[in-house]
C-alpha cells in the first residue's frame, strides 16, 4: 500500500510540474510534438528507441554469459521490455524491474536466482555509471559553451546527481577493497544475498573481457540515444553544434534519474532552462521532451502487454506443476 501511495505521489508531482510548465510556456510544444510524431519523423524516433532496447538486451545477454550461462537473445527481449515498462511507469518501485527480470530468468530459463539477480544488478550499475559519466561531460560542455545554470536548478538536479554518485563510489570502493556491502549493513555471513554480491564483484574484478564488452555496448546505446536527441532537435527546425546537443542530451539522462513516472515534468523543467539558454523558445523544449516520450511510451506499453503475457504463462506453468506434484504424490 505504501509503495502504491508513493507511486501516486510521484505521478502527481510529475503531472503538476508538467501542467505548470505547459501553462507557463503554452501548449504549442505539445502540438509540435504531435505533428512530428505522426509523420515519418516519428518512425525515425521510434526506430532509434527500439534500437536502444535491442542493444540493452544484447548487453544483458553478454553479462549473463559472463557467468557461464548460455542464453538466446530472443528469450531476453520480452523480459527486458517488461522490465523497461516497470521502470518507466513506476520508477518509485526501486529494483521492481530488476526483480521481475530475475524472476523470469529463474522460471523460464532455469537460471539460479543469485545469478539472475546478479546479472540485472550489474546491468543497472553499468548503466548508472555511464549515465553519470555522460552527465558530467555534458555539464562541462554546457558551462564552456553556454554558461552557469540558475542556482535552484543546480541545487535540485545537482543533489540528485550527488546521491547516485555517492552510491556508485561506495560500491566501487567496496568492490576494490574486497569488502562486502551486505555485511556492512547486515552482520550475517550466511545472508542469502551474499552469494549474489559475490557474483557481482567477481564480474567487475575477474571478467575483464566481458566487462569491457558490456561497457562498449553501454556506450553504443548512449550513442544511439544521442543521435535520437539530435534528430529530434533537427526535426524541430533547430541546427546547433554537436557539443550543445550533447549537453541537452546529458540533461535528459539526469532528468530520468528522478523517480517520476515517464520523467513527466522533471524532463520539461530542465530542458526548458537548457533551450532558453540556447535562445530557443520554451515550447521547443516541451516538443523535444514530448516527442521522445511518445516513442518511449509506445515501447513501455508494449512492455505492459508482455508483463501480462509472461504473467499468464508463469501462472499457468506453476499451476500445472502443482497439479503434477499432487498426481505424483497420489
Amino acid at each position: 500500500m505504501k509503495k502504491f501511495l508513493l507511486l501516486l505521489f510521484s505521478l502527481a508531482v510529475g503531472v503538476i510540474l508538467f501542467l505548470w510548465i505547459a501553462q507557463t510556456v503554452g501548449w504549442e510544444g505539445v502540438q509540435k510534438a504531435f505533428k512530428i510524431f505522426t509523420g515519418w519523423e516519428g518512425l525515425v524516433v521510434l526506430g532509434l528507441t527500439l534500437l536502444t532496447i535491442g542493444i540493452s538486451t544484447w548487453k544483458w545477454k553478454a553479462i549473463i554469459e559472463a557467468e557461464g550461462i548460455k542464453v538466446r537473445l530472443s528469450s531476453l527481449v520480452g523480459p527486458y521490455l517488461a522490465s523497461f515498462s516497470i521502470m518507466y511507469f513506476a520508477p518509485i518501485l526501486i529494483w521492481g524491474g530488476e526483480l521481475f527480470r530475475a524472476y523470469v530468468l529463474k522460471e523460464r530459463n532455469g537460471i539460479p536466482w543469485q545469478k539472475g539477480m546478479a546479472s540485472v544488478i550489474i546491468d543497472r550499475i553499468l548503466e548508472l555509471t555511464i549515465n553519470l559519466f555522460v552527465i558530467v561531460l555534458g555539464f562541462i560542455f554546457f558551462l564552456f559553451f553556454i554558461g552557469v545554470p540558475p542556482l535552484k536548478l543546480t541545487v535540485f538536479f545537482g543533489g540528485t546527481f550527488l546521491i547516485f554518485a555517492f552510491i556508485l563510489a561506495f560500491f566501487y570502493l567496496t568492490c576494490w577493497k574486497r569488502g562486502s556491502i551486505i555485511n556492512f549493513f547486515v552482520k550475517n555471513n550466511g545472508n542469502k544475498f551474499v552469494e549474489t554480491e559475490k557474483e557481482i564483484f567477481s564480474f567487475f574484478k575477474k571478467n575483464r573481457s566481458s566487462l569491457w564488452k558490456a561497457v562498449m555496448l553501454s556506450f553504443l546505446k548512449i550513442g544511439v540515444m544521442y543521435v535520437r536527441a539530435w534528430f529530434v532537435i533537427l526535426f524541430l527546425g533547430k541546427i546547433i553544434s554537436g557539443f550543445t546537443v550533447f549537453s541537452i542530451f546529458s540533461f535528459s539522462c539526469l532528468a530520468v534519474m528522478i523517480p517520476i513516472p515517464a520523467a513527466l515534468g522533471s524532463h520539461e523543467a530542465i530542458q526548458t532552462f537548457a533551450f532558453n539558454a540556447l535562445g530557443a523558445e520554451a515550447s521547443v523544449a516541451t516538443a523535444f521532451t514530448m516527442t521522445q516520450r511518445g516513442a518511449e511510451m509506445i515501447v513501455a506499453l508494449l512492455g505492459v502487454v508482455i508483463i501480462f503475457r509472461l504473467g499468464l504463462i508463469l501462472i499457468k506453468n506453476n499451476f500445472f506443476k502443482k497439479i503434477d506434484n499432487l498426481v505424483s504424490k497420489n
